[in-house]
């Protein structure tokens, strides 16, 4: 299973950030060109106008002056961006409330918390790269006990199973740490 090699892991750097604001459009042409590779078909979409108006009027991001969006409200987008396969749009507002009041205030370095945000993803592809090599192995030999001749498709049952099941439990645990933004 050549699985890895499908695996892009795209983020917006810091330094792929304009140090001018941006109106909607060139946001959105960011986004496109950064993420567009990753997309699973041609009609999917990273980002629309519709998609930065639902962020703002939910209170996602901090308001926007004169139809521009600033560095910071770029590092919120991919932010939410990347936050939106595993949780809901209330989750997203919850976890990130307290960074969005901080940068509004102006007292937040939030570069420096999106570049830890960035150092940490760059982790975890190394680690997960290293669990689905492991995973893929461990398939291999379930699938083999079955004992099939052609079981090349319970194979990726599995492994679609499996991934599936993992990914549930990052987005319960992420989910709880949610809640205990919430409550505190």
């Amino acid at each position: 299973m050549e699985l890895e090699k499908m695996i892009i892991e795209n983020q917006i750097q810091l330094e792929d950030i304009p140090q001018i604001d941006l109106y909607m459009d060139q946001v959105i042409q960011l986004f496109e060109n950064k993420f567009g590779s990753s997309k699973r078909n041609e009609e999917e979409k990273v980002l629309t106008k519709t998609m930065i108006n639902n962020y703002a009027k939910g209170k996602l991001l901090f308001p926007v002056k004169n139809k521009k969006y600033s560095k910071e409200h770029l590092i919120l987008i991919a932010m939410i961006y990347q936050l939106k396969g595993a949780l809901s749009i209330t989750d997203i507002k919850t976890t990130l409330s307290g960074v969005n009041e901080r940068t509004a205030e102006e007292n937040f370095g939030i570069d420096r918390f999106y570049q830890l945000y960035l150092d940490l993803t760059a982790q975890n592809l190394e680690t997960f790269k290293k669990d689905l090599k492991n995973q893929t192995d461990r398939v291999k030999v379930e699938a083999e006990a079955l004992e099939e001749t052609e079981s090349a498709d319970l194979e990726k049952v599995l492994m679609v199973s499996s991934l599936a099941h993992m990914s549930n439990l990052y987005r319960k645990a992420a989910e709880r740490l949610v809640d205990e933004l919430a409550e505190g």
